[in-house]
């Protein structure tokens, strides 16, 4: 794992998670920040930029990550209006640690990052943008091209600078059948226009799947599990558990 996550970043030492609400971003940028707070060679600083909604948001679990010898940055909110967290500016212009912005969903939340639009377009700055083939603003190019346009429209954030993630996720519940089927479907969706970096799965099913894949695949804890999850009943085929992140 470590030496194809060496591989992905490179010289980059900024990373920037954007993608449709419910993606799966912050999930996959909590395993992104452990993975490279467990590379040892700089300190990992993660901002969780996310003013959009009250629940599946990466504060949630700042106790565990901060375990884990990851820096938290987040501001306290007022009845969940939008604050902006300070800092990000000074570290992405930091060589010496890795900066990770988890940011919110849609346009709606990345209009939180335009204004650091001159930095994040800089060299030194990977943007991923989370693709999951089960939520429904990501199951066909042209409502991918919908809100990548207005991502982009209102971060400021150049097209040269995104590379894509592949995160066939539904929670809890995901089968390997639907991550095989989910990282198909993306495939010949998107790789005819960009390659796909990397795709998730939930770590239980890594060791079954991690052959299936034809990009690196990262095993994902799922950190923003609430209790209300857990206990659910699950029907199988039916609907999937609200997105996270």
């Amino acid at each position: 794992m470590f030496d194809a996550l060496r591989s992905l970043i490179g010289d980059h030492v900024n990373f920037v998670f954007v993608g449709e609400a419910g993606s799966g971003k912050s999930e996959v940028s909590l395993n992104f920040a452990k993975y490279l707070a467990e590379l040892g060679d700089k300190p990992v600083h993660y901002f969780d930029m996310d003013m959009t909604k009250p629940l599946f948001r990466s504060r949630d679990v700042v106790a565990e990550i901060e375990a884990l010898g990851i820096i938290f940055h987040y501001e306290e909110q007022f009845m969940d209006a939008p604050v902006q967290v300070g800092g990000v500016n000074r570290l992405l212009r930091d060589p010496g640690c890795y900066v990770i912005l988890d940011i919110g969903g849609d346009y709606i939340g990345a209009r939180s990052i335009g204004g650091y639009a001159p930095q994040i377009n800089k060299d030194q700055t990977i943007v991923y943008y989370v693709l999951n083939a089960y939520r429904p603003w990501s199951n066909d190019i042209d409502h991918i091209d919908g809100t990548l346009g207005k991502i982009l429209g209102v971060s400021h954030i150049e097209l040269g600078k995104l590379h894509m993630v592949n995160n066939p996720n539904n929670g809890l519940t995901t089968t390997e059948q639907e991550f095989v089927e989910g990282s198909r479907k993306m495939s010949e969706m998107v790789t005819p226009y960009i390659a796909v970096d990397f795709a998730c799965v939930r770590e239980e099913l890594y060791d079954a799947v991690k052959e299936q894949s034809n990009v690196p695949v990262m095993p994902v804890h799922l950190y923003l599990t609430y209790e209300w999850l857990k206990f659910e009943p699950i029907s199988p085929g039916g609907p999937p558990l609200p997105g996270r992140g």
